[in-house]
């Protein structure tokens, strides 16, 4: 299954969940990566970015300097869809949240600061109700 495309059904079937946790993103050699659990990855030119559980990092001595909580939209997006990342990031940018996504097949991930996830899933279910 390909997942929704209309902006509109997306929107109002977004479904934000809050994770239970908090998880930070750490940065090792490519190696280092294939032994942490980690619930995301990214390779990059500079390092490979992990996304774990915070107490994972800790428990490895891992630096990070940012602590967020983890919003999955539960409707299944599109990898082709168009405009719902702008949709969610404009209403919380409004609302001064900072939001860093993560797609995957089927959903989009929001990682925002710990401060602010109850705030930011508050704002992300006001606007699928509109």
């Amino acid at each position: 299954m390909s997942g929704e495309t209309n902006l509109e059904t997306l929107i109002a079937a977004m479904r934000p969940v809050l994770r239970d946790g908090t998880f930070v993103f750490v940065t090792v050699e490519p190696e280092a990566a294939r032994v942490i659990p980690a619930e995301a990855m990214v390779v990059e030119t500079e390092s490979t970015t992990l996304v774990l559980r915070q107490a994972d990092a800790d428990v490895r001595g891992l630096a990070y300097d940012y602590v967020a909580r983890w919003i999955t939209l539960e409707v299944h997006s599109s990898l082709a869809a168009v405009g719902l990342t702008a949709a969610f990031s404009t209403v919380l940018g409004v609302a001064g949240i900072s939001c860093n996504v993560l797609a995957g097949y089927h959903h989009d991930h929001l990682l925002v600061s710990a401060a602010d996830a109850q705030r930011a899933l508050e704002v992300l279910q006001d606007m699928s109700t509109r």
